[in-house]
C-alpha cells in the first residue's frame, strides 16, 4: 500500500505539472481563455460527478454546504485565473514555481487569523521560501523580472492557500469527490458567467479542439485530484504534500524541453530554495499535528 500510494503521489505531481502543454498552445492560438477553462472544470466535474453515480453517493447538501462550497469555487477559479494570466508575464517554469509557495502563505494566514505558532521550523522555511523568489528575480546585475506578472502569480498562489484553509477549518462531512465535484462545477460556472459577458464563442471549432478539451480535464485535473486523494489515504498527508514538489519540477521540465525556455543558474537555484522552503513547511506541520 505504501508503494502504491508514493506512485499515487508521483502520478497525481506529474499530471498536473502537465498544464503549460495545454494552455500555452492555447493561448498562442488566441482562443479564449474563459472558454477553454469552462470546459476543462465542466467536463472535470461530469467525469467526477459520473463516478459519483456509479459509487451511488448522494448529491445533496446542507446550506452551509452549498455556500462553503460555492466559496472553494470561487478560490479555485480564481486561482487559476490568475495562473493563466500570470503566464502572459512570466515563463510557464518560473509562475509554476512561484504558484507553488502556497503551503508557506497557509501558514501565515494560520498564523495571523488563528492565531497558530509559527515554529522554527516554520520560520526557517519562511525564509527559504522568500529566498527562492527573490532568486527567481535576479537577473545579471539587477532584479530583471516582471513584477506585474509574479504579483499576478502570488495572487493565484493566495488563492489556492484560502481554498486549502477554507477545506481546512470548515469540518464539512463530505467525501472529497463529491467536494471536487460541487468546487469544479461552481469553478465552470464563474468561468461561463465570465465568458458570456465576454461575449466569448462557446463553440467548439473543431473534434480536435473537443478531444484537446476533454483530455486537458482529465490529465490534470480529474487524475491529479483522484490520485491525490487515495495517496493521502494510502501514505498520509505530509508524504502527499512533499510529493506535490514534483509539480514545478515537471513544469519548468515542460517549459525547457517543449517551449526552449532557459534553464538558467537563477531558475534552478530558486526552484531547488522554493521547493525546500515548502517540504520544510509540510514536516513542521507534521509535527505540530503529532503534538496535538
Amino acid at each position: 500500500m505504501k508503494f502504491k500510494g508514493y506512485a499515487l503521489g508521483i502520478i497525481s505531481a506529474i499530471s498536473y505539472g502537465l498544464i503549460p502543454i495545454f494552455i500555452l498552445p492555447i493561448k498562442r492560438s488566441h482562443f479564449s481563455l474563459d472558454v477553454t477553462l469552462f470546459y476543462r472544470f465542466l467536463f472535470s466535474a461530469l467525469m467526477v460527478g459520473g463516478y459519483l453515480l456509479y459509487s451511488k453517493e448522494s448529491f445533496a447538501l446542507h446550506k452551509k454546504e452549498a455556500l462553503i462550497l460555492a466559496c472553494l469555487g470561487i478560490c479555485y477559479a480564481l486561482s487559476s485565473e490568475f495562473l493563466f494570466l500570470g503566464y502572459d508575464f512570466l515563463s510557464a517554469g518560473i509562475a509554476s514555481t512561484v504558484l507553488f509557495i502556497y503551503p508557506i502563505i497557509v501558514a501565515l494566514i494560520m498564523f495571523f487569523v488563528y492565531k497558530e505558532k509559527l515554529t522554527p521550523l516554520s520560520v526557517i522555511s519562511l525564509l527559504f521560501a522568500f529566498a527562492g523568489v527573490i532568486v527567481l528575480c535576479l537577473q545579471g546585475t539587477g532584479f530583471q523580472i516582471n513584477f506585474k506578472g509574479l504579483g499576478i502569480v502570488m495572487l493565484s498562489s493566495l488563492f489556492y492557500a484560502l481554498y486549502m484553509v477554507i477545506v481546512n477549518k470548515s469540518n464539512m462531512k463530505i467525501s472529497g469527490f463529491k467536494l471536487a465535484f460541487y468546487s469544479m462545477l461552481t469553478t465552470s460556472v464563474f468561468f461561463m458567467i465570465k465568458a458570456y459577458f465576454g461575449n466569448d464563442s462557446f463553440v467548439i471549432p473543431s473534434v480536435p479542439i473537443f478531444f484537446n478539451f476533454v483530455t486537458f480535464a482529465f490529465l490534470t485535473t480529474l487524475i491529479s485530484s483522484v490520485c491525490l486523494v487515495y495517496a493521502v489515504q494510502y501514505i498520509g498527508p505530509t508524504p502527499a504534500s512533499i510529493l506535490g514538489a514534483l509539480e514545478p519540477v515537471v513544469a519548468v521540465m515542460i517549459s525547457v524541453l517543449i517551449f526552449h525556455e532557459a534553464f538558467t543558474s537563477n531558475l534552478f537555484a530558486g526552484i531547488v530554495f522554493i521547493l525546500f522552503g515548502v517540504t520544510l513547511n509540510v514536516i513542521s506541520d507534521s509535527r505540530k499535528l503529532k503534538k496535538n
